[in-house]
């Protein structure tokens, strides 16, 4: 995905065709990414939608209802977004894995890059029963299967224990978020390329053993 491409992705332009309800969505989603749960007033969407202050009653209970309903969108977009650049780059489980690097760093480089909205968001509640923080463990979960699923095919190929294939499917998560926590706080895009080095570096240990533990089950 081109870098133009990402930056409208992160920062979707509202479109007078759209309903009422859809504008309120872009429009929350766009200013809340940029600057915030709590910095960002009812009054704000509604005038960056361009829609009446009484339609946000009328689709929304609440600003907490209409957030998590923005992150749900954006899950969602992300998510496509996400799958579709790393099945791009990669025709084997392995570079697969590593392209997934790869599509953060092009991410890291867009005009508009804030970090993670959905870590973004859980970080600004404090109840784990918060709607929005549901939402942000939704999107985890979700990454974590599309993940896992490329780790499961590694499995497959390298003759891996399925635990193993677990194991390493939490431990690249942690390096997915690790990269995009320290490109937000330092700046540095080249966080992706440093995440898939160790990614490297762990695949490289791990395969080893999986291909003597295969010969051992013969």
């Amino acid at each position: 995905m081109s870098k133009t491409a990402i930056s409208a992705e992160e920062s979707p332009l509202l479109s007078s065709s759209l309903d009422a309800r859809e504008r309120l969505l872009e429009a929350a989603e766009a200013l809340i990414y940029a600057g915030g749960i709590h910095a960002t007033g009812v009054d704000a969407i509604v005038r960056s939608a361009g829609a009446a202050r009484k339609s946000f009653y009328t689709y929304f209970e609440s600003k907490d209802a209409l957030v998590a309903a923005a992150l749900t969108r954006r899950d969602e977009r992300w998510m496509r977004w996400f799958i579709d650049g790393t099945l791009k780059r990669g025709r084997t489980p392995r570079t697969r894995l590593l392209a997934m690097f790869d599509v953060l760093h092009e991410w890291f480089a867009s005009d508009g890059f804030h970090g993670c909205a959905f870590l973004n968001a859980a970080g600004e509640t404090a109840s784990p029963d918060d709607p929005v923080r549901e939402v942000a463990r939704m999107h985890k979960a979700r990454l974590l299967a599309f993940v896992a699923e490329q780790c499961d095919a590694w499995r497959l190929a390298n003759g891996a224990d399925r635990r193993v294939a677990m194991r390493l499917a939490h431990q690249w998560l942690i390096l997915i978020d690790g990269a995009i926590g320290v490109a937000l706080v330092s700046g540095d895009v080249d966080a992706a390329h440093d995440a898939r080095a160790a990614g490297q570096l762990l695949l490289d240990a791990l395969t080893p053993d999986c291909a003597q533990a295969s010969r051992l089950r013969r």
